[in-house]
């Protein structure tokens, strides 16, 4: 297998919907916390991507065996039977790599305690049933917010804990602040499946994958769409004036032309290959723009 087919098989493109998360994470603990524990956060940062990656090479391998699709999607579009791969090949990397990402997580667990194992227990449940057995969650219509939920939310929580254990609470004002920050990323990630529902909806239905697309129509599955990127905006912006994040955040809105032209692009054609990027697009800025406006403020803060 050559680097390039592992990292298509990986979905390595898609890697900024768990890292971005991770890193906000990182700056909510400094900014709100003023902690951080870096021994900590390497481990997490190895074990999050690995299981990350298992997860998206999981994803590929149950498409291929479910496919009722044979010809056109398991032959031509699922890339183990594409680029002729040993499905029992791809299956032991990816047990390998999950592995490896039990084993920094329960390292991680004796570090900082009981609450990060029923954490890591919640995320690693839903990496794995995203796709596996006959109806995973990705071909029903809850896969768009166990997508967004987990990787927006609870990765930025994980991030968060293990760099404040001693002194971190889970009570509910701390887990609503942290939700707020949350929000976009979890909206953004959550758009991410349903863009590719949109454009796939198809496809799904050939292969009995009823999303919410097929629920909703292509229309309104747009008017939610579009919602969401606006509430994602909307709920950033709010986050200085609860004293969540420094004003420099709010310079995203500088960005607004490039957010309404993504979401303009969609609306106009749903086509897998040629504006299903408008999503990564908008995840992509809107979260890397969000981490580092939170690291601009942080740094004229302590310049200043």
């Amino acid at each position: 297998m050559s680097l390039k087919v592992f990292l298509e098989l990986v979905e390595i493109k898609a890697k900024t919907a768990s890292v971005l998360p991770f890193l906000l994470g990182v700056c909510f603990s400094y900014y709100y916390y003023h902690s951080l524990n870096w021994a900590n956060l390497l481990l997490f940062f190895i074990a999050m991507f690995l299981f990350n990656m298992s997860v998206d090479a999981w994803d590929n391998y149950n498409d291929y065996h479910n496919a009722l699709d044979k010809e056109e999607y398991k032959q031509k579009t699922n890339i183990i039977g594409r680029e002729n791969l040993s499905p029992g090949e791809v299956l032991w990397m990816l047990l390998g790599m999950a592995g490896i990402a039990t084993v920094l997580g329960l390292v991680l667990v004796v570090r900082t305690g009981w609450p990060l194992l029923l954490m890591g227990m919640f995320c690693f449940a839903v990496g794995i049933l995203y796709s596996a057995g006959p109806r995973p969650l990705s071909s029903l219509p809850v896969g768009e917010f166990f997508s967004g939920f987990t990787m927006g939310g609870m990765i930025m929580l994980i991030s968060i804990y293990i760099n404040t254990y001693q002194e971190f609470t889970f009570d509910l004002s701390d887990l609503w602040r942290i939700a707020l920050l949350a929000l976009p990323n979890m909206l953004w990630i959550s758009n991410l499946m349903l863009a590719n529902n949109i454009c796939d909806l198809a496809e799904d239905e050939r292969n009995h994958r009823y999303t919410i697309v097929h629920y909703l129509g292509k229309k309104r599955a747009l008017q939610v769409y579009t919602a969401k990127n606006i509430l994602a905006l909307v709920s950033l912006c709010l986050t200085p004036f609860i004293g969540l994040a420094p004003y420099t955040v709010l310079l995203i809105v500088l960005a607004l032309p490039f957010f309404y032209r993504q979401n303009k692009l969609l609306w106009e054609k749903q086509v897998k290959a040629e504006t299903f990027i408008t999503a990564v697009k908008t995840l992509a800025v809107g979260s890397f723009l969000q981490v580092i406006l939170y690291l601009l403020g942080i740094l004229f803060n302590l310049i200043f």
